[in-house]
């Protein structure tokens, strides 16, 4: 087969596939599968970010221009694509870009969604004893989770938050 025929062969592949950088927005869901990638882990995935400042590209390359600057150390972010050293993120308000994955952490955290905030309890139960009330958009460090709670670690607090008051864990996932 002569150069020019696996030339166009590859791109009749990538436009099956989808494109270099994956399949377009819709065509596919993203649910929590068995799917790996160039770093040999999951996708999607939940992480955090590594520093106070971190740009956010409109594609995997300095050369793309920047579409945000991210100002909070530890603000949780969903990786949904990778390419090479480069990340896809979706934050918690459903925007995506790209970043490089020296500034992304495997440090789990999560952000209060809970409007007027929520409590972190000694427990994972609602009747034990509050230990703290905890603002809309306050960012604690995950320790661990079960069905309905997780123990989060936040400004030397330890104790437990209802899943449904935060955003950076899946509803069906369980670690510690």
């Amino acid at each position: 087969m002569g150069m020019g025929k696996k030339i166009l062969l590859f791109i009749v592949m990538v436009v099956l596939a989808g494109g270099v950088f994956g399949l377009p927005k819709g065509s596919l869901t993203y649910a929590q599968e068995d799917v790996y990638h160039s770093s040999g882990l999951k996708i999607p995935r939940y992480v955090s970010l590594k520093k106070n400042k971190v740009f956010v590209r409109t594609g995997p390359a300095l050369r793309y221009p920047i579409k945000w600057v991210y100002k909070r150390k530890g603000l949780p972010v969903e990786i949904i694509q990778e390419f090479d050293t480069w990340r896809k993120v979706k934050d918690i308000d459903g925007e995506e870009g790209w970043i490089h994955q020296s500034l992304i952490s495997g440090r789990r955290m999560a952000i209060i969604t809970q409007e007027g905030g929520t409590f972190l309890y000694k427990k994972p139960d609602d009747t034990t004893k509050k230990l703290a009330k905890l603002e809309a958009q306050s960012i604690a460090r995950l320790e661990n989770c079960m069905p309905n709670w997780c123990e989060v670690e936040i400004q030397g607090f330890s104790g437990f938050l209802q899943r449904k008051s935060i955003w950076g864990v899946y509803e069906d996932e369980k670690f510690d």
